[in-house]
């Protein structure tokens, strides 16, 4: 297998890599996530202009056609700079449903301008009590005339403060899980904003008889719920990657410039050691990344594969960041300072869509699938 990026995905990676540090130190960061949106609409239309929101779009739906290394490349350039930019819960989680089950209508009336910038999606699944892996749903929907209507809570959705198109999932009439259109400003729809605990917006919406769009005529839309998420969770890896190096870098650089008894820190061999750790974990979680990345290349959609990547890289990441804060002392934890948003995020990605915990249970559900081993 092949593990080396083409020439065409190192120039994306480089060149995303570019407009993400022009326009983001740690500084200018705090200001943007501080403001309401807590995003910058300029970076937004730059990647547009990239056709960096299109990368999970069919050319015929407006979009790039890319494959999903192009877009892991990407989302780990997201977590290396930590840029608020909504890509995964925008445009690539909700626009990847479109695509799956909408029809040619929809998905021709609404990707062209999720790919150029001028639309935002939110996927609204996860309820109030309801945990990852669970599909138990209460949010209905009614038939009504030649359209539905929607009874519910969603919460938690993600960036769904500023979406103008909701993706909503909802149990049909008649049995199964339907995917709707929903406009986030119609009637019947409200919006309770929050902050997360990384600096980013999630929203509590509720539906009382809103309506709504069904998505395509598929009977039961489970099954690309599903295969949607699978790719989230390889975005979430490789988000966490991006963060987990950079985490690395600013705790070595650290090491090597802040002194201590006349001598740099780096000089003490318990601290080398201890980033070497963080070395080995990182790697060990890269490979993970590549492993659900290559699988998804390759056409192989596992929730088990899915869940063994995240357990690794949850697990990393929990110690990379646990690492970073202690060796950086109390700096590591001041807003001013970049190390500690880098392990809000690594944190609040390691409670998405399933923590560590519920990703062993998927795993410990399937060892008897396995033949063990005879010596």
């Amino acid at each position: 297998m092949e593990f080396e990026l083409t020439d065409e995905q190192v120039m994306l990676r480089d060149t995303v890599r570019d407009v993400l540090a022009r326009n983001y130190d740690p500084e200018s960061r705090l200001k943007v996530t501080d403001t309401e949106l807590g995003w910058s609409r300029d970076v937004w239309r730059q990647l547009a202009e990239l056709g960096v929101l299109g990368l999970g779009f069919a050319e015929e739906d407006g979009g790039v056609g890319a494959g999903p290394v192009e877009t892991m490349v990407v989302l780990e350039e997201i977590g290396r700079r930590l840029a608020p930019e909504p890509l995964l819960d925008a445009v690539l989680l909700p626009g990847a449903l479109i695509g799956l089950v909408g029809s040619a209508e929809q998905r021709q009336r609404v990707l062209p301008d999720v790919a150029s910038g001028e639309k935002l999606l939110a996927f609204a699944h996860a309820e109030p009590g309801v945990r990852w892996p669970s599909t138990d749903l209460a949010t209905s929907a009614a038939a009504e005339g030649d359209g539905y209507l929607l009874t519910g809570v969603k919460n938690p959705v993600a960036h769904g403060d500023c979406a103008d198109e909701l993706v909503v999932s909802a149990v049909l009439p008649g049995g199964g899980v339907g995917l709707f259109l929903v406009a986030a400003d119609g009637e019947g729809v409200s919006r309770k904003t929050f902050r997360t605990v990384d600096g980013q917006r999630g929203a509590q919406i509720t539906f009382d008889k809103a309506r709504a769009e069904l998505l395509g005529d598929t009977a039961d839309a489970s099954e690309a719920v599903r295969i949607a998420l699978g790719h989230a969770h390889a975005g979430l890896c490789a988000e966490s990657i991006g963060a987990m190096e950079e985490s690395l870098r600013l705790t070595t650089e650290y090491l090597k410039t802040r002194k201590q008894f006349g001598v740099t820190l780096s000089k003490f061999q318990t601290l080398t050691q201890r980033a070497a750790n963080m070395y080995v974990s990182l790697e060990l979680a890269r490979s993970m990344s590549l492993y659900v990345t290559a699988s998804l290349a390759d056409g192989t959609n596992d929730p088990v594969v899915a869940s063994r990547a995240r357990l690794q890289v949850g697990r990393a990441a929990r110690h990379v960041g646990q690492e970073a804060i202690q060796m950086h002392g109390g700096i590591g934890v001041t807003a001013e300072y970049p190390v500690g948003h880098y392990v809000a995020r690594l944190t609040a990605i390691g409670r998405t869509l399933g923590g560590d915990l519920d990703h062993l249970k998927v795993l410990s559900a399937r060892v008897g699938d396995y033949d063990l081993p005879e010596l």
